[in-house]
């Protein structure tokens, strides 16, 4: 299967497990907490479910690494490529229902991020990303279909003005350290956004940096990071103030964590 094949496959799937997402969203759901003390509702669960499933019917040789079977210990033997899935990106926005939560899907391949999807079922924007190709933004509610015939907006990060940094930041997660940081890079403006919107935002152009000093899985980051770099963006892993090179995937000896990184649009 060609990579605009599967693109097109986890596209599709990623649409189907936000119609899922959104039709609970719409009712007096439960939230449940897991052993580490995140929220978890049955849109998790079943958005992840569909998922799984899909992606198995999809391309059964590539094995799936799912934030849900994950918090339960089912982490299957990872190759140089798998799939990288958060079923609902932003369960606390969920909860709060400010519509900033996604669902994500990514093909991580020799500990890169090549292709993702990141669908706002809340908002009706449905991003893509494949690395060498190019990102895309198409505007598609969860109930209406999704076809060929979507429109599809070619979107690019903008080249980073230094002068006058617009930062992205997390509407739930932002810590003093954040902040100071945003202070030493001379941030002008801020957007807050909350769950993968943030790379989104920058991939279409509607901001140059986005720092994360808290705690991210690979799952909440694997999506949009492809979404971001296809659209010309890059996210290195930070060290204190010092960039030590690209956020990379497949950390099992961390336990999927992510260290500290900073995604920027395009720089010279």
């Amino acid at each position: 299967m060609t990579d605009s094949a599967l693109l097109d496959g986890i596209t599709r799937i990623a649409h189907e497990a936000g119609k899922i997402i959104h039709d609970i969203y719409q009712t007096n759901f439960d939230v449940d907490t897991k052993s580490d003390g995140s929220a978890v509702t049955q849109a998790d669960k079943l958005a992840e479910a569909f998922i799984l499933e899909g992606l198995a019917a999809l391309a059964p040789e590539i094995p799936v690494l799912a934030e849900e079977a994950a918090s339960e210990g089912n982490i299957p033997d990872l190759g140089h490529e798998f799939f990288l899935v958060d079923p609902l990106d932003g369960t606390r926005e969920f909860v709060n229902r400010t519509g900033e939560f996604t669902v994500n899907i990514a093909l991580i391949r020799d500990g890169r991020p090549v292709m993702g999807i990141v669908y706002a079922p809340g908002c009706d924007k449905l991003f893509s990303g494949l690395l060498g190709t190019g990102a895309y933004l198409r505007m598609v509610a969860p109930d209406e279909k999704l076809s060929d015939d979507t429109p599809a907006q070619s979107i690019t990060a903008k080249r980073v003005d230094t002068d006058n940094l617009i930062a992205v930041a997390s509407r739930s997660h932002r810590s003093p350290e954040t902040e100071d940081l945003l202070r030493d890079l001379g941030a002008k403006d801020f957007t807050p956004a909350g769950s993968s919107l943030k790379f989104c935002l920058m991939a279409e152009g509607k901001a140059d940096v986005y720092p994360r000093l808290g705690r991210t899985m690979e799952w909440d980051t694997g999506a949009g990071q492809a979404v971001l770099e296809a659209a010309g963006g890059i996210v290195n892993v930070l060290d204190g103030k010092k960039e030590t090179g690209a956020l990379t995937y497949n950390k099992a000896t961390r336990g999927f964590d992510n260290p500290h990184f900073i995604a920027w649009g395009k720089r010279d």
